[in-house]
């Protein structure tokens, strides 16, 4: 009688920790009794949608992983590695840290930055650029503006203050992220790809060590905290949200960077999600190990911690390091050196099986593989449904909306949206230029171009998704979004290596949310098949969405793309900006009557259901491919791809850096505002010099691509179809103060 008391006493603690009843029956059956709270608190995080995938690993099983560039696939470090020559490879990786933000932006947002640098340091990898997708919602809200603010002085002080440029990014607001922001971190570094350190614990005998700051209470089942949903009560889970300081982990980068230099680490790993039970048991299963780990050993910072505090603690700054028997004084002497802690707190043993401590007593005795993604962790695949919405949206008829008659006054209604407006309001807060890398500040692409210093290439980087084509069709709306990636990348001169990914869906037991989650993962498959660029890894998040009068109302879907490519020669960069007066601008690509699902359509008419953007794949990629032909053979001096706003807004972007201006004519078989202002996909506005005219005359000839005449650059006068539209300094006084005056108001 009281073992089926303190069994069911167990189940109800193991609900409340987010565990199902079946899982909690798994678990009895693995250990053969029923576990202990710490044991209990250990499988709730591990098991945890954050931290198992377990409702989404055999749909990211599909994704394409072989690629030309690949060195390091998805799944098997803490982020993923391409060869870009020279004995050189890029280390990359995106991840969300939403749930944190949703309650406290300015530490959420800061620690999210920081794990994502930790993930590409700890594989010894020096960061040397940073990028982000924000998303918010109703920017008229004073709780939005408040997380708006909070966000962007967590990423801008983080970030500054370690030292790595911010060099790109992307914001969207919505209000379907009212209560739930997104935030997605992205990091890239370089290596020496001999001198990778592996996330993996080898060699019985060998000693543990848990080296950075000291462990507290901040962050306790913050990977639980992120698989549930917010709710009102959310406030209450505050604890959950990690403390970051950027100035230790600068120490801890420099450490580590020391360190990667001997030859005394075993392997590495850094203490993210789930703390000190995930890097002991991820570790450990990597190598078909186990470890004996003594919990009084870890410096914390607060006294008398229960053992499940220890193990499940995010503090930030903290990495767990496998060291050779007899290299300690190595790893003590550096980390002394840096005056961070390095403790020896258990060490490497054959039998399979993590057994924790604490003051002498063993507290927690479990099998690492039964913890671990892959491994013993649960894996679903749950139902799926066609939501109704899906069908409503293509029954827009675009005969419904009439042309407006001012269409002047209308482009200059669009540049001051918040969707479209310059983001100088974000970006200045974060430091662009430190490391001196940065090749993009004062000659603009539309990717972040990296110098790669000591060689002749840089790296091409980018993130991106529109949501609101993903919601209109989750298949299509993720091609496209793999698609702009690319395409920012092929028109800054780089070629498309690898993706990695920040999937961003609601609740996975909605049939109609994973409906979506679906569709992406498949339009993803598609379009990183196509051009070439393997998914190397990422993160799931699921759980985006409020709880509003009973009702769960999920976020846009939002499958963040973030995209590596490589220039040979940083000389080829292309850049977006009108160069000269009189220079010819072309259309390039293929266009039509569309608006679907576009910011004019949904901001501008009002209309917030309809089909997604015209979109095909092979004509997408055949137009990129036409593009880098034309850089490669020196044929145009700018290039920027058409994409948020349409036509006209890629035209005035590419006039502001140098105050000039357009004359274009538009085609009259297409309505005005759809030539002006849809976002149909696959196109790009490219200009030349008058003297170069003939020898691109000859290659359209040659060319499969649809290469129209738009008209010419001007001195600094708008004009289409014989009608001024003003002159670029109105425009950009528009354009860059909007989204500030905005957020300030």
């Amino acid at each position: 009688m009281e073992n089926t008391l303190q069994q069911e006493a167990t189940l109800t603690q193991a609900k409340e920790l987010g565990l199902l009843s079946e899982e909690f029956e798994q678990i009895q059956g693995i250990l053969g009794r029923t576990p202990n709270f710490t044991e209990t608190a250990i499988y709730s995080v591990m098991w945890s949608e954050h931290c198992s995938y377990k409702n989404s690993i055999l749909w990211l099983k599909t994704l394409p992983k072989d690629g030309p560039h690949m060195l390091v696939k998805a799944g098997e470090e803490n982020a993923g590695l391409v060869d870009i020559g020279g004995g050189l490879g890029c280390v990359f990786k995106i991840e969300s840290h939403n749930h944190p933000s949703a309650l406290e932006p300015y530490q959420g947002a800061a620690t999210g930055v920081g794990g994502i640098n930790r993930d590409i340091f700890t594989m010894g990898a020096r960061p040397i650029a940073q990028l982000n997708s924000l998303r918010f919602g109703n920017l008229d809200l004073p709780r939005t503006k408040w997380l708006v603010k909070g966000v962007v002085k967590g990423i801008g002080d983080y970030g500054n203050a370690f030292g790595i440029p911010i060099v790109g990014g992307e914001v969207f607001f919505d209000e379907s992220y009212n209560t739930n922001p997104l935030v997605n971190a992205f990091s890239a570094g370089i290596i020496d790809i001999k001198r990778i350190i592996s996330a993996t614990a080898k060699g019985p005998g060998n000693p543990v060590f848990i080296v950075g700051s000291a462990t507290g209470k901040d962050g306790i089942a913050g990977a639980a905290f992120a698989s549930k949903d917010i709710t009102e009560d959310s406030a209450n889970d505050l604890p959950s949200v990690q403390v970051g300081d950027p100035f230790m982990e600068k120490l801890l980068l420099e450490a580590t960077m020391e360190l990667a230099q001997t030859d005394a680490i075993v392997g590495m790993q850094d203490m993210g999600a789930a703390g000190i039970t995930c890097s002991t048991t991820e570790m450990s299963a990597a190598g078909g190990v186990g470890m004996e780990i003594y919990l009084d050993k870890v410096p914390t910072r607060q006294e008398n911690m229960l053992p499940y505090e220890i193990l499940l603690s995010e503090s930030q700054e903290r990495m767990l390091v496998v060291v050779h028997k007899g290299k300690e004084h190595v790893v003590k002497s550096i980390f002394d050196k840096w005056d961070l802690h390095a403790e020896e707190i258990g060490h490497v043993t054959d039998t399979g099986r993590i057994r924790y401590h604490m003051n002498g007593e063993l507290v927690g005795d479990v099998p690492a593989e039964s913890l671990v993604l892959g491994g013993g962790a649960p894996q679903y695949k749950r139902d799926y449904a066609e939501p109704a919405y899906y069908q409503e949206a293509k029954k827009f008829n675009p005969d419904s909306i009439k042309v407006p008659s001012d269409l002047k006054a209308v482009a200059f209604q669009l540049l001051g949206l918040p969707n479209i407006a310059s983001k100088r309001w974000v970006y200045e807060q974060y430091d662009s230029m430190v490391g001196t890398v940065n090749m993009s500040t004062n000659a603009p692409s539309d990717a972040g171009i990296v110098s790669i210093k000591g060689t002749r290439k840089a790296l091409a980087m980018t993130v991106d998704c529109n949501s609101r084509y993903v919601n209109s069709d989750p298949e299509i709306g993720t091609m496209i979004a793999v698609s702009e990636a690319a395409r920012n990348i092929t028109v800054s001169g780089g070629i498309p290596s690898a993706v990695t990914n920040c999937l961003n869906f609601g609740n996975p037991y909605n049939p109609e949310s994973y409906w979506q989650f679906v569709g992406a993962i498949k339009g993803m498959s598609a379009a990183c098949i196509k051009f070439s660029t393997p998914v190397t890894g990422g993160n799931v998040s699921f759980y985006n969405q409020s709880v509003i009068a009973g009702k769960e109302v999920p976020v846009f879907p939002t499958p963040t793309i973030g995209m590596i490519g490589i220039l040979e020669d940083k000389d080829k960069k292309m850049t977006l900006d009108f160069k000269e007066k009189g220079d010819l601008i072309y259309l390039v690509g293929n266009y039509s009557d569309d608006m679907g699902s576009s910011e004019y359509l949904s901001s501008i008419q009002g209309v917030k259901l309809s089909p997604v953007p015209r979109f095909d794949l092979d004509e997408e990629f055949n137009m990129q491919e036409t593009v880098k032909t034309l850089i490669a053979q020196d044929l145009i001096n700018a290039a920027h791809d058409i994409s948020d706003g349409g036509l006209f807004v890629s035209l005035v972007e590419m006039g502001f850096p140098r105050g000039l201006g357009f004359d274009i004519e538009t085609d009259m078989d297409i309505r005005a505002d759809a030539f002006l202002f849809g976002e149909g996909q696959g196109r790009v506005v490219v200009t030349l010099p008058e003297e170069k005219r003939n020898a691109f005359s000859e290659f359209k000839k040659s060319c499969d691509t649809q290469i129209i005449l738009l008209g010419h650059v001007t001195k600094g006068k708008m004009q289409i179809d014989l009608q001024a539209f003003g002159f670029i300094d109105e425009a950009r006084d528009i354009y860059m103060n909007a989204l500030g005056a905005k957020i300030e108001s």
